[in-house]
């Protein structure tokens, strides 16, 4: 690292601003054991804005057999407050894969949600509050492995039937990639 430090330094100007701690919401820790990556002030930065700092923490994302959907009885809300919490769902999804799913299934309401989808993000927030201290760990090993494990719901949305599946991949026991797609 360092000769490549000097490498660029001589070729533009530079200044080490020393270890990464902190990038564009992201905190950076390491370690003898590896680099653990949080978004813990981001967090709580979100439950702040959405008045839920104070909420009832719950230790689930979802309801067991909860299927949402869209339906004509349901009472519309304000998109674009559903559409911004979202996005930041999606970026906090970056360093926590286990909401990942939940706010995928959650983002294909965004052009029309409902006080039912709204509920179920304050749901993710009151998970979020909870677990608002993991994150990601890449730990050193010296033992090379490659893990998988996917998941699929055939068919299991009730707006269209449409089947959703997601898979992780680890290597060496890090996270490297993680998907779900509709």
């Amino acid at each position: 690292m360092q000769s490549l430090q000097k490498h660029l330094a001589s070729k533009f100007e530079m200044k080490s601003l020393g270890d990464l701690k902190y990038f564009l919401g992201i905190e950076v820790a390491k370690s003898k054991h590896g680099i653990f990556l949080s978004q813990r002030k981001y967090i709580l930065d979100l439950l702040a804005e959405t008045g839920m700092l104070d909420c009832k923490p719950i230790d689930t994302l979802g309801e067991q057999n909860h299927k949402l959907g869209l339906y004509h009885n349901q009472v519309p809300i304000d998109n674009e407050r559903y559409q911004r919490l979202m996005g930041k769902l999606i970026y906090l999804a970056h360093t926590r894969p286990d909401i990942a799913y939940a706010v995928s299934v959650m983002s294909q309401f965004m052009h029309s949600p409902s006080e039912n989808h709204m509920g179920d993000v304050m749901r993710i927030l009151r998970y979020l509050k909870v677990t608002s201290g993991k994150g990601l760990i890449f730990c050193k090993n010296v033992h090379t492995y490659v893990e998988g494990s996917m998941d699929a719901d055939w068919a299991g949305s009730i707006t269209d039937r449409c089947s959703t599946s997601g898979y992780f991949t680890f290597v060496d026991g890090n996270l490297v990639s993680c998907r779900s797609k509709k």
